[in-house]
């Protein structure tokens, strides 16, 4: 073999090494991107359970604080409702003390004794809730008054509160009804 020929077979030997040498980083490359495809989609499978589960604990959360919300709605009343059984009870024994042979002066006074007390029941189980008198001797205020009449008074100033002909109301503060007054000119 001629130099030139030796020459000629090292240098296709070189290039055919070249070229399984860029074969093998091309596979080698290959099989790495394949791998790290592998493990993304396991990753987003993984993401994907994990996002179907958080989603599912959220409605469900949603559903029992909406049902947690329609049930303390329906029952708000019910400590108002308890404090005024004993408000009815009051007016029972009102209603059966009228029905006993007393005689009239005392069934009159015992009848009066009981209207005074379920009233003050009554009164006290509304402060309870929120819910207060308009002071009688309150300044007039159109705000909580309905000044129904205007008369002229000595010994009252101008504007002010002579007489109440129905008692007002306020539940935390805001008129639940206007107390009718009559004014002084």
């Amino acid at each position: 073999m001629s130099k030139e020929e030796l020459q000629n077979e090292n240098l296709e030997n070189e290039e055919q090494n070249i070229e399984n040498n860029e074969t093998d980083e091309a596979e080698a490359d290959a099989e790495a991107v394949e791998n790290e495809l592998d493990l993304l989609q396991a990753e987003l499978s993984t993401l994907k359970d994990k996002y179907a589960r958080v989603h599912a604990d959220f409605d469900n959360i949603k559903k029992r604080l909406e049902k947690e919300k329609y049930t303390a709605v329906e029952y708000a009343n019910e400590k108002f409702a308890k404090d005024m059984i004993p408000v009815l009870d009051s007016l029972d024994g009102a209603m059966k003390s009228v029905e006993s042979d007393a005689d009239k002066a005392e069934l009159f006074d015992k009848l009066k004794e009981g209207i005074e007390l379920t009233h003050k029941q009554l009164l006290t189980a509304l402060e309870k809730h929120g819910v207060t008198v308009v002071a009688h001797e309150e300044p007039f205020d159109p705000n909580i008054h309905n000044a129904v009449q205007a008369v002229d008074h000595d010994e009252v100033e101008s504007g002010q509160i002579v007489q109440t002909f129905q008692t007002g109301y306020k539940y935390k503060g805001r008129p639940l009804r206007e107390a009718m007054v009559i004014v002084a000119n």
